[in-house]
């Protein structure tokens, strides 16, 4: 006589079990119900399909959980590029991390604690913002540098003309370009000079009664060259009559000027220079979390910020406390990882390469140390190369090491899979090492 077969369906925990057992329950309160309930149910059907036996099932699900409650994933960015922006751009500091922390609960973002009233929101980041840019006068923050921008117009220019060189219309990510970006503001834009060459003569030719004012923006993604001309901005200013502003985008967030970047403009200078008014990024060189800085000149200039900051969009596109707290925290902290990786020895980022493949060589992996090149990237100092150095692994090593876990992204170059190190910590080359090793 047979003996009848178990139903596999039996054998399967019930999801109500799982869920009481201590481990799972306390992933329930870290990650939330739901996503525990979707491990259970992919190991429940492991079980049904004979891959793990019913024993095994809390372990799957634990195995199976995210380390939180986002589909976001840590990336080790090993591709050369400090400032990549498929990868957030600048990481934050420890500082400003901890900053958030602070943030995330209730705190005083808005509120003076000594008299209990309404305090100026974001007070304690633009002080801090100040105090790095010895030349401005007044500050505001918007959530993005196009924000910025696109404040500065809507409140100049609204149906009035806005003067900037055909040069300088530049498209950025994703296919948004700066003329539609001003145009959506009710501003009319009065293109002067050519793409390749710009005169002072065509700026103050084309400034009249409709002039809201004068932008010059920094092409931070791309470089011409050859038979060209642009005109400074300390030219311009000098130049405008008064009650003409002159506006820079420098774009990438850099304060005061770095010996590495020579012709990438800051702040500080261009405010010195004669500019009224400056807008920048604070997630590019900066460091800082993404947010949209603008920075008035004394007189004039800070009279403008107080009216963009009273426009009705500012409300729109105001940061939050998150956002506040991390600027706050970069501004008066040490320098954030940007830095570091921007100043990295070049000697130094060769002794790391070295050792590292001398370590996975000896496992039998094809691993060399070869010199290579970084770039900023994020939109700034466009041309500007860093020596640097990397790992060449064969090109299978690529797409596994890309989808591993921890992720690790370096890239492809001349058929090798390169792990430049310039943007990776020297604390995780250790984690580098053992996802390498990990792929075989």
């Amino acid at each position: 006589m047979e003996t009848p077969t178990l139903d596999p369906r039996r054998s399967v925990p019930r999801t109500d079990a799982v869920l009481a057992e201590p481990a799972v329950a306390a992933a329930v309160q870290r990650l939330g119900k739901d996503l525990v309930k979707q491990a259970i149910g992919a190991a429940q059907d492991a079980v049904r399909q004979g891959r793990i036996e019913p024993a095994d099932v809390v372990h799957a699900v634990l195995d199976g959980l995210p380390a939180a409650a986002t589909r976001l994933r840590p990336v080790l960015n090993a591709t050369g590029v400090l400032l990549h922006t498929n990868l957030g751009r600048a990481p934050l500091s420890p500082a400003a991390r901890e900053a958030l922390t602070v943030a995330a609960g209730t705190c005083d973002v808005e509120l003076d604690l000594a008299t209990g009233g309404r305090g100026r929101r974001g007070a304690a980041a633009i002080e801090a913002l100040l105090a790095a840019v010895p030349a401005a006068a007044a500050a505001h923050v918007a959530n993005n540098g196009a924000a910025a921008l696109a404040l500065v117009a809507a409140t100049l220019a609204p149906g009035r003309e806005i003067v900037i060189s055909r040069g300088e219309l530049v498209e950025i990510g994703d296919g948004f370009r700066l003329p539609d970006l001003l145009a959506s503001t009710g501003a009319q834009l009065r293109e002067v000079g050519t793409t390749n060459r710009t005169h002072l003569r065509d700026y103050t030719d084309a400034i009249g009664p409709d002039t809201g004012f004068v932008l010059k923006v920094h092409p931070s993604n791309f470089v011409v060259r050859g038979f060209t001309s642009a005109v400074t901005p300390r030219e311009l200013a000098a130049a405008l009559p008064d009650g003409v502003p002159l506006v820079v985008d420098i774009g990438s967030g850099l304060l005061a000027p770095h010996p590495l970047l020579p012709d990438e403009p800051d702040a500080h200078g261009m405010l010195t220079d004669g500019a009224a008014l400056v807008t920048a990024s604070g997630d590019k060189l900066l460091g800082g979390p993404q947010a949209g800085l603008l920075l008035g000149a004394p007189g004039a200039g800070a009279t403008l910020v107080e009216r963009i900051r009273r426009h009705p969009l500012a409300r729109a596109m105001r940061v939050d406390k998150l956002t506040l707290a991390a600027l706050e925290a970069t501004l008066r902290g040490p320098l954030p990882p940007v830095r570091a990786v921007l100043d990295a020895d070049p000697a130094g980022l060769r002794r790391r390469a070295e050792t590292l493949a001398a370590r996975l060589a000896a496992t039998g992996i094809d691993a060399t140390a070869v010199d290579s090149t970084a770039t900023v990237g994020g939109g700034g100092a466009p041309g500007t190369t860093l020596p640097s150095a990397a790992v060449a692994l064969p090109e299978r090593f690529a797409a596994a090491l890309r989808t591993g876990d921890p992720a690790v992204l370096g890239r492809l170059e001349h058929g090798r899979c390169l792990l430049d190190l310039r943007a990776v910590d020297p604390g995780d080359d250790e984690v580098v090492a053992r996802a390498v090793l990990a792929v075989g």
